[in-house]
């Protein structure tokens, strides 16, 4: 699997933001296929940091439904696999580049 098809992209929320702050632990959406080697190498390559930790979770797919006019729309959200990585002391990743 190539390195640009790991990583998909960075979880922003309140609960991450925390943890960069805190534990220096960063949020990632990655491919599920992807394993813990190839998602650490996928970090250090692309953000150039050294990572001492990799924890991944599987966060399966939930229902949604939504009133319209037309009446009850029922779907599906995919599953996805997110990825926990902590970057070793002194180092961070910005994620909001130049914003």
């Amino acid at each position: 699997m190539k390195l640009s098809e790991i990583l998909i992209k960075p979880i922003l929320t309140e609960k991450a933001n925390s943890q960069q702050e805190s534990l220096r632990r960063f949020a990632f959406k990655v491919n599920r296929k992807a394993n813990k080697l190839e998602i650490k190498k996928a970090i250090e390559t692309f953000y150039g940091v050294t990572v001492v930790d990799v924890n991944t979770s599987v966060i399966p797919g939930k229902n949604k439904t939504r009133f319209t006019k037309a009446g009850f729309i029922q779907g599906r959200k995919p599953a996805f696999k997110k990825a926990l990585v902590t970057v070793a002391e002194g180092e961070t990743i910005d994620l909001y580049g130049a914003v």
